[in-house]
């Protein structure tokens, strides 16, 4: 099995535990991880030549994942309610 960097666990180690109750609780949070997954292995499968794609797509889809990287610290810098 091959190592894919940058998934979640390894980006927010420290918020593991939250990672996981966001999934389960928060449709938001599981959908910006379920697209954040997606991009990501998209990018694993350019970098590993599996698959064919322009620098500007590839560029594209590592700016994507960015985005969804930020979005996904922001709701796990929130405080938490209840």
């Amino acid at each position: 099995m091959t190592h894919t960097p940058h998934e979640l666990a390894e980006e927010f180690p420290e918020h593991a535990a939250r990672l996981h109750e966001l999934k389960l609780s928060n449709a938001h949070f599981r959908h910006l991880s379920d697209e954040y997954h997606k991009v990501n292995r998209e990018i694993q499968r350019i970098e590993s030549e599996t698959e064919a794609a322009s620098d500007a797509v590839w560029e594209g889809l590592k700016k994507q994942r960015l985005a969804l990287a930020d979005q996904i610290r922001d709701m796990l810098a929130a405080p938490v309610s209840g």
